[in-house]
C-alpha cells in the first residue's frame, strides 16, 4: 500500500513540475528575455500592420518585388511539405529545368546564366524565409526595371538588408525584410498609385 501512495505522490509531482511548471516558467523566460521570437517573430509594415513572419516565406510574384525560393505547398503553412521527388527522379529533373528556364525568362537573363538552387530547387518545408545573396543579385534587375529606379539603388537596399554569414552558410537575405525595406525607401505600389 505505502509504494501504491508513494508511487502516485510521485507521478502527480512529476506530472505538476514538467507539465505544469517547467513550461510555465520556459515560456515566462522566453517571454522576458525572446519577446519577439517567442512570438512567432512578427513583422509590421510602415502602418504598423501585420504582414507576416521572419520565419515564413510568402508567396509574392509581382516584378516590383524579390521572390522567395519555390515552394511545393504553394506558400501554405497547413500543407507545408517537401515534394518527396527522389534525386534520381526524372519528373524532379523535368521541374529543375523548367524553374531554372522559368526564372531566366522573367528575369530576361541569358540561357547560359547559373540559376542558384535556391530558385531552382523546392525547399524542405516549402516555407523557407531566406534566400541566397547571389538568387538575390539576380533579381535586381527586374525589381530596378518594375520600379524605374537606377540599379544601384536596389542594390543599396538589398546590402543593407543582408543578413551575414557565420561560421557556417553564406550570406543570405529574409525576402520579406527585403520587400519592406524596398517598401520604406521607394514606397509600395499603393502609395505610388495615390500619388499625382
Amino acid at each position: 500500500m505505502k509504494s501504491t501512495l508513494t508511487s502516485a505522490l510521485l507521478f502527480l509531482f512529476l506530472t505538476l513540475l514538467c507539465g505544469l511548471i517547467y513550461p510555465l516558467a520556459v515560456t515566462g523566460v522566453a517571454a522576458l528575455a525572446f519577446s519577439t521570437e517567442s512570438k512567432g517573430s512578427l513583422v509590421k509594415n510602415l502602418e504598423g500592420k501585420l504582414v507576416g513572419s521572419r520565419l515564413l516565406a510568402q508567396k509574392t510574384t509581382g516584378p516590383r518585388y524579390f521572390w522567395p525560393r519555390p515552394s511545393a505547398g504553394d506558400y501554405a503553412t497547413i500543407a507545408s511539405a517537401a515534394s518527396n521527388l527522389s534525386a534520381t527522379s526524372d519528373k524532379l529533373r523535368l521541374q529543375r529545368r523548367e524553374n531554372a528556364a522559368n526564372f531566366r525568362r522573367q528575369h530576361s537573363l541569358p540561357k547560359t546564366t547559373h540559376v542558384p538552387a535556391d530558385m531552382v530547387d523546392t525547399s524542405g518545408s516549402g516555407l523557407d524565409p531566406d534566400i541566397s545573396l547571389a538568387a538575390a543579385q539576380l533579381q535586381v534587375g527586374r525589381v530596378a526595371h518594375a520600379r524605374q529606379v537606377p540599379l544601384e539603388t536596389i542594390q543599396a537596399i538589398l546590402e543593407r538588408s543582408l543578413i551575414r554569414s557565420s561560421l557556417l552558410g553564406d550570406e543570405r537575405v529574409n525576402v520579406l525584410t527585403l520587400n519592406l525595406a524596398l517598401e520604406a525607401a521607394l514606397g509600395s505600389e499603393k502609395t505610388e498609385q495615390r500619388r499625382p
